[in-house]
């Protein structure tokens, strides 16, 4: 569902940087959804001779004890944990990685208007490398700065810091596009300029608002045709 005047709220002359999360924002999120809440649980449960709900609901509280802390997103603290290899359990499911509608659109024009473009995500080097070999968009991004490089996650405020020194970040000027709503707060706080929300996280979800934000659906209602030269 398009958003009526939803462009209109970004000013795409006054922007010369653009931050870009992955899971969720660029990607879809039922790659993620499907592996840490399905997928896991099932090879958890093989191994451990639980039923698949009963791996479920060992596991579930384990994730959300970390949540929004860079160990939620750390695929080797996982691996310790669970004993197992989590790369290569994501490799397993990997054909469920897609890219949002639009995205393509979206990155090929702000490149085409020389805008500064990062990807700027909370996950792990090694999924970073996967998802980048599956989708073939690297060549798009300036620079993909993980959180994992600065020790500390997007929803803190000391991630925006080191970023803003390591990008000489000009916040007035960019633009950040996330779907979790706590690191949308974080990039809000800190000032950046423009703090765009994505309604649609996942193919397999229906559309949900996060209030205080302009909202796009996909990247379709936020495609810069309105950029100057």
């Amino acid at each position: 569902m398009a958003q009526a005047g939803v462009e209109n709220n970004i000013n795409w002359a006054s922007i010369d940087t653009i931050l870009l999360d992955m899971d969720g924002t660029l990607l879809d999120l039922n790659f993620d959804l499907h592996f840490w809440l399905e997928y896991l649980p099932l090879v958890y449960a093989n191994k451990h001779n639980l039923t698949h709900q009963q791996s479920k609901d060992k596991i579930r509280p384990m994730l959300e004890k970390e949540q929004g802390n860079l160990h939620w997103y750390c695929l080797d603290y996982w691996q310790n944990i669970f004993k197992l290899d989590i790369v290569k359990l994501k490799e397993d499911v990997s054909h469920l990685i897609k890219i949002h509608p639009f995205v393509l659109d979206f990155l090929a024009q702000a490149k085409q208007h020389n805008k500064r473009i990062y990807l700027v995500t909370n996950a792990h080097r090694k999924t970073v490398q996967l998802k980048m070999r599956v989708t073939n968009l690297e060549s798009y991004f300036d620079e993909i700065i993980t959180s994992h490089d600065y020790g500390i996650a997007k929803e803190d405020q000391g991630f925006w810091q080191h970023l803003e020194k390591a990008i000489n970040l000009d916040k007035e000027k960019s633009i950040f596009f996330d779907d979790s709503i706590s690191v949308l707060n974080s990039a809000k706080k800190f000032g950046i300029g423009t703090v765009v929300a994505i309604s649609k996280p996942s193919s397999q979800i229906d559309t949900k608002q996060i209030k205080g934000f302009v909202n796009i659906e996909t990247f379709e209602h936020a495609l810069p045709l309105k950029f100057h030269p």
